[in-house]
């Protein structure tokens, strides 16, 4: 049944919220602080008024966003920080003790904001909303415990506001963990395919892409297939895509006549971000494009082998050109363990917006 269609059924379960007012979520705990980032402003209005509106995270510190012990779901994420830090920060997600993360992805591409320049996402399941407001509604089940961390790979200090909302006291032995990972091809080796998933192995379903694409040649880029390996798949996939932008729900290559690449945003799939070239620094063409399966999640039995997309764009002679573009992109699937193999973890250097420190000499991301 869907959320929509079951809202109204009375349930047994209780809401709790983790924010820098209410650090460990507790019953009556919210609003307590006596000491915090707003406490200057609220020095003539005192406990209660505003104390601890947000967190600040030192460089190279990982802060804790959340830390909750009993089973429960995560059922929406709210968060901000300035757009020249989208890139600095790493979101990651432990759940039920694992050592390792199922969620390690840089804090922009999570919400669909790689670039680390604001626009618009209107989707079920992330919104950025202005100027940075970002939004998470990826139902987050664990059976035992959740841990959410922050890593601050920058050299300054970022003020981080945040609020998450969960339930505690339903059954959730029968979810899956949802797991998300970051890769990047800067630039795409010669004649390849950039990798979003590789050798997961498990029961699950794989529910979202989104990608981060910057053009590093003139003319389409959007003509390679996305192709799905499930279960015993080997050297070709069951499922693959016609086109870059037909996966992404457009067509002919976004372009509509007379405005060229047109940016949209639906609840399931979307482009958007289209990020000109300015004529000084940002001299290449950048996109950024979503992709929900939530009515139509790719499922697999024993494992997904790997997800691949192509990189083409024309050559003479009405002949695919492969690209060597930038490629990030960030995978979301649900598995039935609460870690599983993932890529290196990123670092400051990939995420890199410019290939350098992701901003211009002038500071701008």
């Amino acid at each position: 049944m869907s959320d929509i269609a079951s809202l109204a059924t009375l349930r047994q379960v209780e809401t709790r919220s983790i924010s820098p007012e209410n650090f460990d979520g507790s019953r009556g705990g919210g609003g307590k602080a006596t000491e915090g980032t707003g406490a200057r402003a609220a020095r003539d209005l005192g406990q209660g008024w505003k104390v601890s509106p947000s967190v600040v995270v030192k460089p190279g510190e990982t802060f804790t966003l959340a830390d909750i012990d009993q089973p429960g779901k995560i059922t929406h994420i709210w968060i901000t920080t300035h757009s020249n830090h989208w890139r600095h920060l790493i979101l990651r997600a432990y759940w039920d003790g694992a050592a390792e993360p199922a969620i390690e992805v840089p804090y922009g591409d999570f919400f669909c904001s790689g670039w680390g320049v604001f626009d618009q996402v209107s989707s079920q399941m992330v919104a950025a909303n202005p100027n940075g407001g970002f939004n998470s509604y990826w139902p987050m089940p664990f059976g035992q415990s959740a841990l959410l961390t922050v890593e601050n790979t920058a050299e300054a200090d970022v003020t981080v506001y945040y609020q998450v909302t969960y339930e505690l006291g339903d059954d959730y032995s029968g979810s899956g963990y949802l797991h998300a990972q970051w890769r990047r091809s800067n630039p795409l080796e010669d004649r390849t395919t950039h990798v979003l998933v590789d050798g997961v192995e498990g029961a699950g379903h794989y529910v979202g892409t989104y990608l981060a694409w910057g053009v590093n040649s003139p003319g389409w880029w959007g003509e390679g297939e996305i192709k799905f390996f499930l279960d015993d798949d080997t050297d070709f996939p069951t499922i693959a895509g016609t086109g870059t932008e037909d996966y992404f729900g457009g067509a002919w290559n976004f372009d509509v006549p007379g405005q060229g690449y047109t940016s949209f945003s639906t609840p399931y799939l979307g482009m958007p971000q289209v990020i000109r070239p300015d004529g000084l620094y940002r001299s290449q063409q950048r996109f950024g494009m979503y992709r929900w399966h939530i009515v139509d999640a790719i499922r697999f039995a024993s494992g997904l082998r790997k997800v691949d997309i192509q990189a083409l764009g024309w050559h003479s002679g009405g002949r695919y050109l492969p690209l060597r573009d930038d490629i990030a992109s960030t995978a979301w699937f649900y598995l039935d363990r609460p870690s599983t193999n993932r890529p290196e973890a990123p670092n400051f250097h990939t995420m890199a917006i410019n290939g350098g420190d992701g901003a211009s000499p002038a500071g701008n991301a």
